[in-house]
Formats: C-alpha cells, sequence, structure tokens
C-alpha cells in the first residue's frame, strides 16, 4: 500500500470517528441546505489541520459537496438557501455559507445582499479569509 493511500485511509478512519456525533448534530440533514433523506458526507471546511478536527466538519449532501468540490459547476439559483445557513449555530456551516456568498455575490446580487447582513466574530472573519474555492 503506497504512503499516500495509507494516509488518506488514516484521515478517513479519523474523521469516521466524529460520524455519529455529527449525524446527532445535523439531525441527519445537511448542515447547509437541510436535505433530508439524502446520502451525508462529512465535509471538513478548510484550512485543514494536519489531524483531524470536529470543529471543522459539516455533513453535506453530494449535491452540495459536488458544487462546493467543483466551483465552475454551481448553479447559483441552488444556493439560497444560504440566507438560513449564514445564521446558523454551528461554526463551520456559519463559515462555508459565508464563503459561497462571498463567490456567488460577484455576479449575484442577491448573495451581496445577505453578506451586507451578515455578523462575524473576528475570528469567524479570518477563517473566511482563509478559505478559497
Amino acid at each position: 500500500m503506497s504512503k499516500g493511500h495509507a494516509k488518506h485511509h488514516e484521515r478517513h478512519h479519523g474523521l469516521s470517528q466524529f460520524g455519529k456525533d455529527l449525524v446527532r448534530r445535523c439531525g441527519s440533514k445537511c448542515e447547509l441546505c437541510e436535505s433530508a433523506g439524502v446520502k451525508l458526507a462529512v465535509f471538513e471546511v478548510p484550512p485543514i489541520d494536519a489531524e483531524p478536527n470536529y470543529d471543522h466538519c459539516i455533513m453535506v449532501c453530494e449535491t452540495c459537496q459536488g458544487q462546493i468540490d467543483r466551483p465552475k459547476s454551481i448553479e447559483p439559483d441552488y444556493w439560497h438557501f444560504l440566507a438560513n445557513t449564514m445564521w446558523s449555530p454551528v461554526q463551520p456551516a456559519k463559515i462555508m455559507a459565508v464563503v459561497m456568498l462571498h463567490y456567488l455575490s460577484a455576479k449575484h446580487p442577491w448573495a451581496s445582499d445577505l453578506l451586507e447582513q451578515v455578523y462575524l466574530e473576528p475570528e469567524e472573519d479570518g477563517w473566511v479569509s482563509a478559505v478559497t474555492l
């Protein structure tokens, strides 16, 4: 087994340790769009630490993850739920919502309008600045 594969397997195992707690926290819903009854996966909100960090993880559906992973495939109309997610008490979900709003605001006035309403603590603002799509 290659070192890269072993490292990936180790990281995946580390993230899976958070699985039950994350599912409990999210109520089996995507923590971004709140879709229920869909397959969910652990998503690490960048920047990614050397060790898996529960406080940087959210549960996301395949649709959200696919569009985050491939920003050129983003369907702007899909992301209108960010108006709710940007107020999430789950900090990594809130961070991803604001990151997505920043990305969308370049071409979509509704996203700019939402950004004007959001409030971030200084550490959250720094975290948002550290994430790029």
